[in-house]
């Protein structure tokens, strides 16, 4: 149970107090009533004696009498209902009773932490008492140090009072029967002693008449006590001092006494301040609610609980109608203002004890002790004596009711009665003078005046004569009483007997059917068992008097009982939960709305966030409902919030009633306040998945025209393509500054969502749209719609351009906002139909041309309502605010220990002024292409602003796959892409049959420069460089399809800057994305080879070096496009080459038709001639028809420079790559050093640098029309004898096996045998046919040179072996043999020494001694760079055979 401001002692010694009527005249009444109180009203603030009092007892052993409290009440002689039940109008004062008494409001909280639970109550009181302190005195003493706390319910101890004072008085107990009785006369009467005694006889006739069945008498011989009552503002003292001084003489001065009231004047005292210690009586819904200071002294504790004790003593249902005015005004004040909580006294209320000075309170105080110490008490004390003398003289056997037995006290009853008859309320009934009552009246009056040793030996004796002759009601209030008395005696000789109290609430309640003596034994039993620390019996007594016949008091009792379960030594925090909702609900049919919504939210503080989400549910309900009853529709909205926001499993049907109720509170909390938007609840917001788009949304294809891709809000983010996208902004900064990024370079980010980088303010341009994507989330089964969505902003005026300044608080700073723009722009309406929990619906808002610059969007206004069909439709406004919480922080070490998070400033855009804005479409962009097929496009730039635009650029990850041509090499092209239908994208020239045969090439010289940046970023060729507001250009756009087959995806980054410099955003950028599907097309393989074939004698003699610049060239061609059916063949049109030392001379083996035809595949055999230039490039055109297209033009020569740039990008990174691997072989030594320069001179001498165009020409069958496709791929060959492809395989990546050890010096790098096998070129020249007559001369004697070219540019040893050999090249001598078909004559080995790139010829001669065909090519040709050793050596001879024709004259 929750704490009382009393002690259990307390508590039960002002249950149960010696009761005291009043009979007072008329003119006495009036002498009170000026102070607007009756005489009973007036002594009661002074009832509680303040001093000790003395009693003996039959033993003639004095017993102490401490803080004893009298009840002195008006007689009523009204009859009263039975003691069974309460009657209606007690129902109601006990309602309105609990009503009054409501917590404070906006007070401390006071947390009560009860195992993991902090546990907030409203109000803030100290532990009044606690099951380890034995005294009062020694709890507060205790308390004024302590800092615990707990709470109190005052509202239930004021019931409790109530309750118990409002009990009718019943025959078989005589604890509320009336001992004495205040016989009070005016002293203005003109004969006092005749009017004591009319109320003398009328007292004695409502006793002993039998009139009257109320009040009821304790005794029938009745204290009378004589008050004579002097007005002293009016009456003569003298003559009242005469009249007590004969009532002394007539009643004896323990019988009587003169009380002097009214001692100050209205007028008199108008300035001085009187207390009033009535009014906590009279205003009952006061009393329980105040604070207890816990530093106050025991005397002034003991005044305070004199305060407090006998709060309703004077009972409305008590007084007779004619002298009821004080209750009635009391009962007036408690129920006027039921929201009043713990207020003062109500104003208008009427003052009391006005007439009445501090001396007078003095005489009262005194006069309430007199009366009880020289009248009362010796009264008891006498009655007790002449009970226990009657008892003890009826048996006649012993003086002492301590050893009596049963037996002693048989006989005087009623005959038996049947056992339905005994089990009954009313089955036996004791005459006045039986036995059996006597002992219990001997035992009410020990009780009363604190005597429970003898109390408790009477109430056992009584229980077992009750208990004997079955009287079950009887018994049940001895066993009741018993209990009490053990427990209240001093020094605690005997345990308390709880199964008495039991054993009596369940008589009470299921043998005598008396629920409100029940209620009473339940309610004195559980205070005990809290005092001795059985919360949990406590709890357990009290949920069993719950009933469905009273609502009130089962709330009441549940809510004693759950706190019960907290204050355990192991709090059980549920179970008090659960029992505060069952008390909430019993407070909701009691019609305590109040205090039903109070048990609710202190139930919901255990339910909350612990998953249980229906419980959760339906308390937010309750609790909404509540509030809005009790009119406080800020709570109920908050409540309906709660199950709104939360994942909740109730069903469509339940969660639709849910949201009416919500908006039909919301609706009425909005129609009478004047303030803001508050914030809904529905739906949910996913705040960080918030996406911000900068700009315009891309304008859609128009006819044949494809947009720019650009970012969308429906893209999904990459951080890959993030990065990618970067890194061409980057470069195309870098061309557009000279090769440097700024150091105020930051990526352009159009689009802001939760993985960009967000710590910059974004900038956002002037007069352009702002789209802010919202996920909303409906967490419901039910849809919802929203309509007229606007966006909050903010703005605040600071650094604005001249083009702002016209903007309203811009001197001043003052913030610009459209929140009282009720009436904002209307951007989209939507349905939210029930989702998942993981899924959500998007909706764009977008501020179109805003007026005002936007410095903060902050909210998303909607119109909300139900998605069902009603045919009351709710729709209600309100807001939602962005809140989005930045990325958490852990850079320091505050931030790694703290949660922080940095700011998040995707809604904080800064404006910039204008800026230009262009939009790109491109016309006839292929979506598929041939590997290597040349297509012609078109793009067309527009510049929609109204800022004229300029720089334009383009960067791509595939710089190879377009160009935009060079204004130096572009052809002369259609305009218009319909005029250019089927042209070719080649500039051709018409080769005539007269002209230059189709075998020899057309050679030319051009610059690098010639096309354009040699950097992946392109300037866009417009005309003047600029494009003005509104104006727009086409541009030719050719286009080649990768070289590797499958889907390509090609990105462009277009970038302008505004002709206006110094803005805050320096460019703009423009992206696009296409998808491009390369299928497979034809398969180049190339490879070169020195030639040993002499050139032309005419061309020999235009040439310084006849014999060392030819090579040849074989190219197979093969036809792999066998997926596409609709190929049906390809052509190739024409072989071109580059290079900066090589040109195709001629086609060694033209063909006879016009073009060579594919089916499958052909080789070709070229003848390559050198060429003197080495800063230009050598274009040669070896064309295969009647058309020569002029490779070195657009686009054939600007997509073979970037192809070339792309091969000698990859090659210089894996260059770098080898370079950082071998760079620690740096200073491995001279010699090691040399070595390496050799090898990359011999390396040298093998390297080829030459490009083989291959040009082809396609006929595709498409749609019953044959279309003719173009084409080129590039060969690269750069290495002699090695073959090359187009294109290029893919190698095979061997394993790597991970080392963990220290790596060995890598080893000295040789000269590889490749490499020194070209060393030197030999070539033998001699007569293909020769005649010798051999029947004349038998011997035939051929001359043969031999030509010695050293490639290298280092010096060459030689040795020349004309000797056969069988064996594998060695120069071992004893290996040679002799062949028998020719042989060398003369000198048969040769030592030479050539220069770096030396010719040397050497005269041979061959003999030959019969006819036929010889090969001539066995000289054996060893070759090793000078000075260096044996191991270098290695054959020269070439693998081509020359063959000779010997005949016979």
């Amino acid at each position: 149970m929750a704490q009382c401001v009393q002690s259990v002692q307390e508590f039960i010694q002002d249950s149960f107090v010696p009761m005291v009527a009043v009979l007072c005249s008329e003119d006495a009444e009036k002498v009170t009533r000026k102070n607007n109180l009756n005489f009973a009203e007036l002594v009661r603030p002074f009832c509680r004696l303040t001093s000790e009092g003395h009693i003996r007892d039959p033993n003639n052993m004095v017993q102490p009498v401490k803080n004893l409290r009298i009840s002195v009440n008006n007689v009523v002689t009204r009859p009263t209902p039975g003691s069974g039940t309460l009657s209606p109008a007690q129902r109601r004062l006990l309602s309105e009773v609990v009503l009054s008494c409501q917590p404070p409001e906006g007070g401390v909280a006071n947390v009560v932490t009860a195992g993991n639970y902090d546990l907030n109550f409203n109000d803030r009181s100290l532990k009044a008492s606690a099951p380890w302190y034995s005294a009062w005195r020694e709890t507060l003493l205790e308390l004024s140090t302590s800092k615990l706390y707990t709470v109190t319910t005052p509202w239930f101890e004021a019931y409790r009072e109530n309750f118990l004072q409002s009990m009718p008085a019943s025959d078989h107990e005589f604890l509320n029967h009336y001992l004495a009785c205040l016989l009070v006369v005016s002293s203005s009467e003109a004969v006092p002693v005749e009017q004591f005694l009319k109320l003398s006889q009328e007292q004695h006739r409502i006793q002993h008449s039998g009139e009257y069945t109320n009040p009821k008498w304790f005794i029938p011989n009745t204290l009378k006590y004589y008050v004579l009552l002097h007005d002293m503002s009016e009456g003569d003292e003298q003559r009242a001092d005469a009249v007590y001084e004969d009532m002394k003489q007539r009643y004896g001065a323990q019988g009587c006494y003169l009380l002097k009231v009214n001692s100050r004047t209205f007028s008199a005292g108008a300035d001085e301040q009187i207390p009033d210690p009535w009014s906590q009586y009279l205003h009952r819904n006061n009393m329980h609610t105040q604070v207890r200071n816990t530093a106050i002294s025991t005397a002034n504790t003991n005044a305070s609980v004199d305060g407090v004790s006998n709060s309703l003593d004077g009972h409305p249902l008590q007084l007779d109608a004619a002298s009821d005015s004080g209750s009635l005004d009391a009962l007036d004040a408690m129920t006027s203002d039921p929201k009043r909580g713990t207020g003062g006294p109500v104003a208008g209320v009427v003052s009391h004890g006005a007439c009445l000075t501090l001396s007078d309170h003095d005489r009262i105080r005194q006069f309430i002790q007199e009366f009880t110490f020289r009248g009362l008490l010796p009264h008891i004390e006498k009655n007790i004596r002449q009970l226990n003398d009657q008892l003890v003289s009826r048996k006649g056997l012993s003086r002492s009711l301590f050893s009596a037995t049963k037996k002693w006290f048989g006989g005087g009853k009623v005959p038996e009665k049947s056992i339905s008859e005994l089990k009954s309320t009313s089955g036996l009934l004791y005459p006045p003078e039986a036995p059996e009552l006597q002992i219990r009246k001997m035992a009410d009056l020990c009780f009363l005046v604190q005597h429970y040793e003898l109390a408790y030996s009477c109430y056992h004796t009584a229980k077992k004569d009750f208990l004997s002759d079955q009287a079950m009601l009887y018994a049940a209030g001895a066993l009741e009483m018993a209990a009490v008395s053990a427990f209240l005696q001093t020094g605690a000789p005997r345990p308390y007997p709880a199964h008495y109290m039991d054993t009596a609430i369940q008589t009470y309640r299921d043998v005598c059917k008396n629920m409100v003596l029940a209620e009473r034994c339940a309610l004195l039993s559980a205070e005990i068992l809290k005092s001795q620390g059985k919360y949990s019996d406590a709890a357990t007594l009290l949920i069993k008097m719950t009933s469905e016949d009273s609502d009130l008091r089962s709330a009441l009792l549940l809510e004693q009982a759950g706190h019960c379960f907290i204050n355990m030594r192991n709090p059980m925090v549920r179970k008090f939960a659960f029992h505060m909702i069952l008390a909430g609900h019993r407070f909701s049919k009691a019609g305590q709305k109040r205090h039903a919504l109070r048990c609710y939210c202190q139930a919901m503080q255990v339910y909350k966030g612990k998953g249980w989400s229906l419980a959760e549910d339906h308390i937010n309900f309750t609790i909404g409902r509540q509030s809005f009853t009790l009119r406080q529709p800020e709570n109920a909205v908050s409540a309906f919030r709660h199950i709104l926001t939360n994942d909740s499993q109730q069903t469509a049907t339940q969660q639709g009633a849910f949201l009416r109720e919500y908006l039909y509170v919301y609706k009425s909390v909005m129609e009478g306040s004047e303030a803001g938007l508050p914030q809904l609840p529905l739906p949910c917001i996913n705040s960080s998945a918030t996406r911000v788009y900068f700009g315009h949304e891309r304008r859609l294809a128009e006819g044949e025209k494809q947009a720019a891709t650009h970012v969308s809000l429906d893209q999904e983010y990459d951080q890959d393509l993030a990065a990618m996208w970067c890194h061409l902004e980057e470069q195309v900064v870098a061309a557009a500054n000279r090769g440097v990024v700024p150091v105020n370079f930051q990526p352009t980010q159009c689009c802001l969502n939760s993985q960009t980088d967000n710590l910059r303010f974004p900038l956002a341009v002037v007069e352009e749209p702002i789209i802010v994507e919202v996920t909303f989330r409906n967490p419901l089964k039910v849809p919802l719609v929203l309509s007229d969505l606007s966006l909050l902003w903010k703005f605040t005026a600071k650094d604005f351009s001249k083009a702002q300044d016209v903007l309203t608080g811009e001197a001043t700073g003052e913030a610009i906002t459209n929140e009282k723009e009720v009436l904002a722009p209307t951007v989209r309406t939507g349905l939210i139909n029930k989702q998942q929990h993981t899924k959500g619906s998007a909706i764009l808002l977008c501020l179109l041309e805003a007026i005002y610059p936007i410095a903060i969007i902050h909210s998303v206004v909607f119109f909300m309502s139900s998605g069902q069909q009603t045919l009351d439709l709710l729709v209600v406004r309100g807001r939602q605010d962005l809140e989005i919480r930045g990325p958490r922080l852990n850079h320091t070490k505050e931030d790694k220990t703290l949660v922080r998070h940095g700011p998040d400033r995707r809604l904080d855009p800064i404006i910039t002024p204008a800026m230009p804005l262009m939009e790109v479409f491109f016309l006839q962009f292929p979506t598929a292409l041939l590997c290597g097929e040349i297509r012609k496009a078109y793009v067309e730039f527009c510049n929609v602003s109204s800022v004229a635009l300029c720089g334009l650029r383009v960067a791509s990850t595939h710089p190879d796959f377009f160009t935009f041509g060079g204004q130096a090499t572009t052809p002369l092209t259609p305009v218009s892409p319909t005029s250019a239908e089927n042209c070719s994208a080649y500039k051709t020239l018409v080769t005539h049959h007269g002209g230059q045969s189709s075998s020899t090439a057309a050679v030319k010289l051009v610059s690098a420069e010639d096309f354009g940046q040699t950097s992946g970023v392109v300037e866009i060729p417009v005309e003047g460089g600029t494009l003005r507001p509104g104006e727009s250009t086409q541009l030719p756009l050719w286009l080649r399809g990768p070289d590797q087959e499958g889907v390509h995806e090609i990105n462009f980054l277009f970038y302008y800057e505004s002709t206006e410099k110094g803005g805050k955003i320096s460019h703009r950028v423009l992206r696009h994305t296409v998808f491009i599907c390369a299928s497979r097309s034809l398969s180049v393989r190339a490879s070169a080879y020195r030639s040993s074939i002499p050139l032309d004698q005419s061309q020999s003699q235009t040439r310084e070096e006849e014999t060392s610049g030819s090579m040849l060239v074989f190219i197979d061609v093969e036809n792999i496009n066998t997926s596409e059916a609709g190929v049906r063949e390809f052509h190739i049109v024409q072989v071109s080459s580059s290079s900066k030392h090589w040109w195709l001379h001629k086609c060694i083996n033209p063909a006879k038709e016009k073009g060579w035809s594919l089916s499958a595949h052909v080789c070709y055999g070229l003848f390559l001639d050198t060429s003197d230039a080495v800063e230009k490039y050598s274009f040669a055109d070896l064309n295969l028809g009647n058309e020569r297209i002029i490779s070195s033009t657009t686009p054939c020569g600007d997509f073979f420079f970037r192809c070339c740039q792309t091969s000698e990008s990859r090659r210089a990174g894996a260059a770098s790559a080898e370079s950082s691997s071998h760079g620690r072989t740096q200073g491995l030594g001279a010699a090691a050093g040399g070595t390496t320069d050799l090898a990359s001179v011999f390396k040298k001498c093998n390297e080829l640098d030459l490009n083989i165009i291959i040009l082809w020409k396609a006929y595709v069958v498409e749609d019953n029309k044959q279309l003719i496709l173009e084409g080129q791929l590039h060969v690269a060959l750069q290495t002699i004898g090695k073959e090359a492809c187009s294109p290029t395989q893919k190698e095979a990546q061997e394993m790597v096996l991970l080392k963990f050890k220290s790596e060995l010096p890598p080893p000295v790098i040789q000269p590889s045998i490749e490499q020194l096998s070209h060393l030197i070129k030999t070539n033998l020249t001699y007569p293909e046919t020769y005649s010798h007559p051999f029947v004349q001369e038998s011997l035939c004697v051929v001359p043969v040179t031999l030509t010695l070219s050293n490639c290298s540019l280092a010096q060459v040893d030689v040795v020349i072996d004309l000797r056969h050999k069988t064996s594998p090249p060695s120069f071992n001598p004893e290996s040679l043999e002799v062949h028998s078909s020719f042989t060398w004559l003369g000198q048969t080995q040769y030592k030479l020494q050539l220069k770096a790139q030396e010719v040397l010829c050497l005269a041979l001669r061959a003999c030959f001694l019969q006819t036929g065909v010889y090969n001539l090519n066995t000289p054996r040709v060893f070759a090793k760079p000078a000075n260096q050793g044996v191991m270098c050596e290695t054959s020269q001879q070439t693998a081509s055979p020359a063959l000779i024709i010997i005949n016979n004259a």
